[in-house]
């Protein structure tokens, strides 16, 4: 349902009227809702009612080199529940607090909920403060309306001359109240449980159109909005929407859960919720607040406790999208909204990490990798499972950056094959033909690319291809490849997991050579970038496995891939002509093969052919295969097997591909099935 929001009727909130796009008005109930996300009535409060906020200036305790000082707000017996942007009397409280003190944020706190203003609405407070302090010299009356409206002294004062007019500027009021269309826009907050380390914005961005809306699994509603500055992608968790008592109840039993109240475990946030469900949990005052027809809503406490307790807290909501593959946190955390990538397209989201968000997020990682992640070990490099799915994780910290920052992504479990890149056009299928009977056959192949190029996606598929036979070593740091998968499917598969800081992981040449122990077979490697290159290279030469290497690398091409592992890692030429193939990994608008090069020695370096490069719509051959020049093509043969025989096997196998693809019949249970009808082995 589009909503209008009529600014020009109410000044006082900037969006009092709420509209459907037809310009009826919203029904109650969704006005009601939209009140509970806020914190208040959407409309001013009661002008008597008194305030009963208590102010407080604070530093952080746990960073001692941080300086800045917030304001933060006890609104937990004030009736107007602290919202600056509708209670003129809770404005009036923190302006005059502010009289006397700068700070650098305002944070309000009121029955389990949090609201945090936004850098414009605190230096539009602050610039308040100072401005009643100095113009009272001059003239009482607009001193004291400044407190309660700091607009519309702004507007009196720069409609006059002299000293009044130039405080408003130089106090910077005027500029404030200048950007600003209403105290709904002025003092704009994000919104979130004082459980929860991440805060959300409950109101859509300005001059929006809604595009779409989804309910996640979690709960939470995902809508897409379009504006002028482009997408924005909007969370609406359930816990923002939470009433009073509710939000005060989940509060209650996350301290139920800090002071070991009851038995931890799995089940410990659904004990929590249920054993402070008793109003005398709550205490009197709640009892009180509570009507005889008010019922927690027990489940849905309990799977928010959970989310911020034992899961990853608003990555679960992000990450139960489909859609989203990719998850950015920038530093400083609290201050820039978190980004993703919905179906290929980058956009700001109305969340941010509170304050502390993203040291909490960096301390249950260390717990979940066993990684140290410290100024001595400023990156981080592990999978997590979020919103139900397998999700790696880089991180960084000081020195290596200002603070913390994350970047996740979103690994698909679903099985990929070949047949799966040919029909998403990854690459054609005569070009997955010769990869295809390439690892079948024993060959050596380096996929190339730039991080988020699909290297790890593409090798996946080259796994399927493999004999069913044949017993499959994975080597990796990180690991993302389908060993789970593979066995599932009746393969032989081990997996060794490898480190490089010194943790009790082997090195990664050490796992090498412990896979070369391990007795014929594949190897596959997560990726090729240290010491173990030479190792790998030196088995490769002499032949000392007897089927298929597979590798990622960093690289554009062949002869980027050459200088890398030539140069940088040390690999002499002559050993890098064992590599048979090449394989270059691009993300344009979508991913694809840019280009499948072969590897030719040319006395003590190599040289290299493209078989297949991009045109920008298809990756197509260069002839180089069919003229019968192609080095790699004929070393597939076997033994009794011309080159024209090895092209039969290619075009049936192309063929085969093409087909699966066609009919969507593109699992590995599939590819299996059409084994007989597509020559030798495809």
């Amino acid at each position: 349902m589009p909503l209008d929001f009529d600014r020009s009727s109410f000044p006082d909130f900037g969006c009092s009227s709420l509209l459907n796009a037809d310009r009826s008005p919203l029904p109650d109930s969704v006005v009601t809702t939209l009140a509970a996300v806020v914190g208040t009535d959407l409309g001013e409060s009661d002008p008597t009612a008194d305030c009963g906020c208590t102010p407080t200036i604070s530093t952080p305790t746990d960073r001692p080199d941080d300086e800045t000082t917030t304001l933060v707000v006890d609104a937990t017996d004030c009736p107007n529940t602290g919202s600056l942007a509708t209670a003129a009397a809770c404005r009036a409280t923190v302006v005059e607090t502010l009289e006397t003190d700068d700070v650098d944020a305002v944070v309000v706190r009121t029955d389990g909920l949090e609201r945090r203003y936004d850098d414009g609405a605190t230096g539009l407070l602050v610039a308040a403060g100072r401005f009643a302090e100095r113009v009272r010299f001059y003239d009482e009356r607009l001193a004291e309306r400044t407190r309660t409206d700091p607009l519309g002294a702004a507007h009196e004062a720069t409609g006059r001359a002299g000293p009044i007019r130039r405080a408003a500027v130089e106090t910077g009021l005027a500029e404030g109240a200048d950007r600003a269309d209403g105290y709904g826009d002025a003092l704009r907050a994000v919104v979130g449980p004082t459980v929860a380390r991440s805060r959300v914005d409950p109101r859509p961005p300005a001059e929006a159109r809604l595009a779409e809306s989804t309910t996640l699994d979690t709960g939470a509603i995902a809508r897409r909005y379009e504006t002028p500055r482009g997408p924005v992608y909007h969370l609406d968790p359930p816990e923002s929407s939470l009433d009073p008592v509710s939000a005060e109840a989940l509060e209650a039993a996350h301290d139920a859960l800090a002071r070991g109240t009851v038995e931890a475990g799995a089940r410990a946030p659904g004990r929590a919720v249920r054993l402070v469900a008793d109003a005398d949990e709550l205490g009197s005052s709640d009892s009180e607040r509570r009507s005889a027809d008010t019922t927690l809503p027990i489940d849905t406490l309990a799977s928010i406790l959970e989310k911020h307790t034992q899961g990853h807290g608003v990555l679960d909501d992000l990450f139960s999208d489909p859609r989203v593959s990719d998850v950015y946190i920038s530093t400083p955390a609290d201050e820039n909204p978190i980004r993703v990538v919905v179906e290929g397209t980058s956009m700001p989201t109305n969340v941010r990490l509170a304050p502390g968000g993203a040291a909490s997020l960096a301390s249950r990682l260390r717990r979940v990798s066993g990684a140290s992640f410290s100024r001595a070990d400023p990156t981080l490099d592990t999978v997590i499972d979020a919103g139900g799915t397998s999700i790696r994780v880089a991180g960084v910290t000081a020195p290596a950056s200002d603070g913390l920052g994350f970047a996740f992504r979103r690994h698909d479990e679903t099985p990929l094959t070949l047949a799966t890149l040919v029909e998403n056009e990854t690459l054609s299928p005569d070009a997955a033909a010769v990869c295809s009977l390439a690892v079948e056959r024993g060959a050596s192949i380096l996929v190339a690319g730039a991080r988020g190029a699909g290297k790890t996606t593409f090798l996946e598929s080259l796994l399927w291809e493999l004999p069913s036979d044949v017993r499959t070593v994975l080597i990796e740091d990180t690991p993302e490849l389908p060993a789970s998968s593979l066995r599932s499917a009746g393969r032989d598969v081990q997996a060794l997991r490898t480190d490089t800081t010194g943790g009790p992981e082997p090195t990664p040449q050490e796992a090498l050579h412990a896979a070369l122990r391990l007795g014929d077979g594949a190897l596959a490697v997560g990726e090729v970038r240290g010491d173990e290159a030479a190792v790998l290279y030196e088995a490769m030469r002499v032949g000392a496995n007897a089927s298929a290497v597979l590798g990622t690398i960093h690289g554009d091409g062949a002869a980027d891939v050459r200088e890398r592992v030539v140069s940088d890692l040390g690999v002499p030429a002559s050993s890098f002509a064992a590599t048979d193939l090449v394989v270059t990994c691009q993300r344009a608008e979508s991913h694809r093969v840019a280009s499948v090069e072969e590897v030719r020695s040319a006395g003590d370096d190599v040289a290299f052919e493209t078989l297949f490069s991009h045109d920008g719509e298809s990756t197509v051959p260069t002839g180089t295969i069919d003229r019968g020049d192609s080095v790699a093509v004929e070393s597939l043969a076997v033994p009794g097997e011309s080159y024209a025989d090895v092209l039969d096997e290619l075009d049936a196998r192309a063929s085969k591909l093409s087909s699966l693809a066609r009919t969507g019949q593109t699992a590995p249970a599939d590819r299996v099935a059409g084994d007989s009808g597509c020559g030798s082995e495809c």
